[in-house]
């Protein structure tokens, strides 16, 4: 088990830093939440991914004042869904969130989609940097955009996303949007980052998960810290938490990692970004 000193941090925009790994709860249920959270902060976890479509920030936050631990100890991330854009609803929609998890600031907002049918994502982003200007955000990113998406609002606003949040696992290793990010500066999140499970039996992975005595799981999510993702596997079962987290001890070779990277096969889990619009 992993505490959370040993969990190394990246720096974003405007003096904060973002803890690279951390506990994902899409698909949780409400009445799940709160003791799902609690178990990953007693097994070492800081960083919680959430979202409003997700119908459990409440009980992040329930879960996060229950732990008795400081706020500042925490990195917490919600985010705008597509029915929220538009720098009205963008606004109402974060202090909406901001209620439900009964804090006066998140540590990353992002949009959670770009929508591009809708094109109000420009305006959408002219929000976020306000709430961030206001405090009610300390950073500020998107999720799922692509290169064309990112540009536009940085050429638009001036100012670019902290992070993106975009599917990235080793059947889909976006190793072009990962330049992209690079080049401007943009932190990447992974999620889905083992592909629902799919990559767990691809025998490379297995392979090299006999050679350190470690999880076809353990491995995917070391390779994910030593591209430099920030990555929040999901799991509500105690041991899993405790087992995923527990990647710090090792490290992958060269050609470990040049195994990996030829299992890519360009396959979504998920929606394209491109056309998904889903309210």
């Amino acid at each position: 088990m992993a505490s959370s000193t040993e969990i190394p941090s990246i720096a974003l925009a405007g003096d904060i830093s973002i803890p690279q790994f951390g506990l994902g709860v899409f698909q949780v249920a409400p009445e799940e939440t709160i003791e799902n959270v609690r178990h990953a902060i007693e097994a070492g976890y800081r960083h919680i991914d959430t979202a409003e479509a997700y119908g459990n920030e409440a009980q992040v936050g329930q879960a996060v004042r229950a732990s008795g631990l400081d706020r500042s100890e925490f990195f917490i991330t919600t985010k705008c869904w597509n029915d929220d854009q538009g720098y009205d609803s963008a606004t109402r929609a974060l202090k909406t969130s901001l209620g439900q998890l009964e804090m006066e600031h998140v540590d990353l907002y992002l949009i959670h989609w770009p929508a591009p049918s809708q094109d109000r994502y420009v305006e959408t982003w002219r929000a976020l940097i306000e709430a961030q200007q206001a405090g009610l955000a300390r950073a500020i990113g998107v999720s799922n955009f692509q290169p064309a998406h990112l540009r536009r609002i940085i050429d638009e606003t001036g100012v670019t996303p902290a992070v993106n949040q975009i599917e990235l696992h080793p059947y889909l290793q976006q190793a072009g949007l990962r330049r992209e990010h690079a080049d401007l500066g943009i932190v990447t999140q992974a999620w889905s980052p083992l592909a629902q499970g799919l990559v767990l039996d691809d025998p490379a992975i297995t392979s090299i998960a006999a050679e350190h005595g470690k999880t076809a799981a353990q491995i995917v999510l070391r390779w994910h810290i030593e591209l430099g993702n920030v990555v929040f596997p999901k799991s509500v079962t105690v041991e899993r938490l405790h087992e995923n987290i527990d990647v710090f001890d090792f490290e992958l070779s060269a050609d470990e990692l040049a195994q990996i990277e030829a299992v890519d096969r360009g396959e979504r889990t998920g929606p394209d970004p491109d056309e998904f619009t889903r309210p």
